[in-house]
C-alpha cells in the first residue's frame, strides 16, 4: 500500500528528471519520506519511464540491481530491484563515452542475456528463461546516481531507475550452453591493473537465478520482457569509481572481454 501522494511522486519524479538533464545532483529523498514503501519508490520509477516512452525513447531492456545478499541487508531489503534500459544508454565495444552523460559514473562487470523469445506469461520458471535467451555477452554497466555523493537508501536507489547510467555490450555472442555461470571469473581492469574481481555465483548464486526474478517481476508490473531486450543480470563484483579519460576492460571466463571508453 502506497504511503506517499500521488503529488509527492511526482515532485520527486520531477527533481530526478532535473538533476539529470542539468547533471546537478539532488539531495537524498528518503529521510524525508517517513512511511515511504518500495511500491512508491517503483511509481516514481514508472512516471519517469512513462516520460522517457513518451519523449520517444525506447526500451531496450532491463538491468537487476541489488543481487549481492550481503548489499540487500544493507540496504535492509529481502530481494533485487530493477530498472529501465533505454536504447539510448547503450554504447558499443570500446566506443567513446561522453563525459557528459555521466554525473558519479561507476563500473560494474556484469553478464548480459539477449532473449530470443519473450517472456511474458504468467508463473515463469527456469526452464522458461533459459530457453527464451539467445546468447551471453561480456558487459560494463555504468552505474551512475541522480543523488548527490551517492548517499542513497532503498527509495532512491529504486526511484532512480535503480542508479542506471549507461551500458556497453560485448560483441561476441555466447550459447549459454558454453557456459558455467556460476564458476566464470570476472576481472575489471584499467592500464592493466585490477580494480575488482568476482564472479557469477555472486550475483544470487547465478545471474540466471536473477533473470528469473527479474522476468517475473516485470509481467506482475505490466512490462513483460519482450524478444531482443537485453537483461543486465547483475555485478559480478564490487564496483568500481570512473574517471574521465580512462579505459575501463571487462573481462569474463567463457564470455571475452568488454571496454568502456570514457572520454576526457
Amino acid at each position: 500500500m502506497s504511503e506517499l501522494s500521488a503529488q509527492k511522486i511526482e515532485e520527486v519524479a520531477q527533481a530526478l528528471r532535473q538533476a539529470g538533464e542539468t547533471r546537478e545532483p539532488c539531495a537524498p529523498f528518503q529521510a524525508d519520506l517517513p512511511g515511504f514503501t518500495v511500491q512508491d519508490a517503483y511509481a516514481v520509477q514508472e512516471l519517469n519511464t512513462a516520460h522517457g516512452l513518451a519523449s520517444g525513447r525506447r526500451l531496450a531492456g532491463r538491468k537487476i540491481g541489488l543481487t549481492s545478499r550481503s548489499v540487500q541487508q544493507q540496504m535492509g531489503v529481502h530481494q533485487p530491484d530493477f530498472g529501465m534500459l533505454f536504447a539510448d544508454m547503450a554504447f558499443c565495444d570500446g566506443e567513446p563515452v561522453p563525459a557528459s552523460r555521466l554525473m558519479q559514473p561507476r563500473i560494474e562487470g556484469e553478464i548480459a542475456f539477449v532473449l530470443g523469445k519473450a517472456l511474458d506469461r504468467e508463473q515463469l520458471t527456469l526452464p522458461d528463461v533459459i530457453s527464451a535467451i539467445d546468447y551471453a555477452l561480456p558487459s560494463i554497466e555504468i552505474v551512475d546516481s541522480r543523488i548527490a555523493d551517492w548517499k542513497i537508501g532503498i527509495f532512491d536507489t529504486i526511484a532512480d531507475n535503480a542508479s542506471s547510467g549507461l551500458y556497453v555490450l560485448g560483441t561476441r555472442p555466447v550459447r549459454l550452453s558454453a557456459l558455467d555461470l556460476t564458476l566464470c571469473g570476472m576481472v575489471v581492469e584499467s592500464r592493466g591493473e585490477p580494480l575488482s574481481t568476482g564472479a557469477g555465483i555472486a550475483c544470487l548464486g547465478n545471474p540466471l537465478h536473477a533473470a528469473l526474478w527479474l522476468a517475473r517481476k516485470m509481467v506482475e508490473v505490466g512490462r513483460p520482457l519482450a524478444a531482443g531486450d537485453t537483461i543486465l543480470s547483475g555485478a559480478l563484483g564490487p564496483m568500481v569509481p570512473a574517471t574521465a579519460g580512462e579505459v575501463y576492460e571487462v573481462r569474463i571466463n567463457g564470455l571475452g572481454s568488454v571496454r568502456a571508453a570514457i572520454e576526457a
